[in-house]
């Protein structure tokens, strides 16, 4: 379990998604239910093979593997009636709950994914009470933190609590993510302005670029660090002028992608607490992501702090003795 700052707030306080993710998988083929002549009346129904629920949503997704890394942090959102077993699992981590809000009234917001065997997705997504987030300030907290982050949920919510955030005393990356296609230019722009740093993969950024017309050249000279991710193949962190190439942790199995930004942002804030040098940053970040593609589920991965150390050197033998157990102390 980690453990509270002296100000008794966490180091590192996240606005993003909380959700469940129903995950299921058809050992069809979509295709050969679908007449094309008829799609203007579809009417379809899969009997699907396995149906997993697990904890998902990208700020509880970060929350565990910084509690995993040594770090506790504050998650923000608003969920339903049904989370209670999520709650005792980030208690039990040490994840600081106090600025979740729950709505009896309503299930929290859930994801639903149906693959088939050709690996086609047929995916929906309820939001829930999410928006009701937008109601909890932040400026609080956001003066007694070091790092915060605001990722991808409602839009009223990323507009509002980057704007409080970007206001206090801790750096803010700023995570736009999937929401790009529905945030405004005016509001992409008003949320990177805000921010101490900014991350997206390489498509976002394209996205970000189709949108604003801010290229990455552009971007970069609007905040004071800009990562961009580009999975198996590794990220690329510039700070104040300084560009370093990261590759990607080696993984013993590849199962499923899902979640590992998330986990990659939460060893990219684990390294900058420590004040490592971007090459050690963005090694701690994709080693963090590459635990996540191992398994199926975004939360499902475990570490200890001598494991991932040991796995460190083993990925990185140039960076060997980069990490000691006391970097992995609470809230470190």
């Amino acid at each position: 379990m980690t453990e509270k700052t002296q100000t008794g707030v966490p180091p590192v306080v996240i606005s993003a998604s909380i959700a469940f993710d129903y995950i299921m998988s058809f050992g069809g083929s979509f295709a050969d239910h679908i007449i094309p002549d008829k799609t203007h009346v579809i009417s379809v129904s899969f009997l699907v093979d396995t149906l997993r629920k697990q904890r998902g949503g990208c700020g509880g997704n970060m929350a565990y593997s910084l509690a995993l890394l040594g770090t506790s942090s504050a998650l923000v959102g608003a969920v339903g009636h049904d989370f209670a077993p999520y709650r005792e699992t980030m208690e039990a981590m040490g994840v600081d709950l106090t600025s979740v809000i729950q709505v009896d009234d309503q299930a929290t917001a859930s994801a639903f994914m149906m693959a088939d065997r050709k690996d086609n997705h047929i995916a929906s997504f309820f939001p829930g009470p999410s928006d009701l987030a937008a109601t909890i300030d932040l400026t609080g907290i956001g003066n007694k933190s070091a790092y915060a982050l605001v990722g991808a949920t409602g839009p009223s919510v990323m507009k509002i609590h980057a704007q409080q955030l970007g206001e206090t005393s801790c750096k803010l990356i700023y995570d736009p993510a999937f929401q790009i296609i529905i945030l405004s230019a005016d509001d992409l722009v008003s949320g990177i302005d805000s921010s101490w740093g900014l991350i997206a993969n390489d498509y976002e950024y394209a996205m970000i670029e189709r949108k604003t017309g801010l290229t990455l050249d552009d971007l970069e000279k609007r905040v004071d660090l800009l990562v961009v991710t580009y999975g198996d193949q590794g990220s690329e962190l510039r700070q104040v002028g300084k560009r370093v190439r990261v590759p990607s942790a080696p993984a013993s199995i590849v199962k499923d992608p899902t979640g590992a930004g998330d986990a990659y942002r939460s060893g990219l804030i684990k390294g900058l607490l420590l004040g490592r040098d971007l090459e050690i940053v963005g090694r701690i970040a994709g080693l963090t992501a590459t635990y996540v593609v191992e398994q199926v589920g975004t939360q499902e991965h475990s570490y200890t702090a001598s494991e991932f150390i040991e796995r460190f050197d083993t990925s990185f033998p140039d960076y060997a003795g980069s990490l000691s157990l006391a970097d992995f102390a609470p809230n470190r």
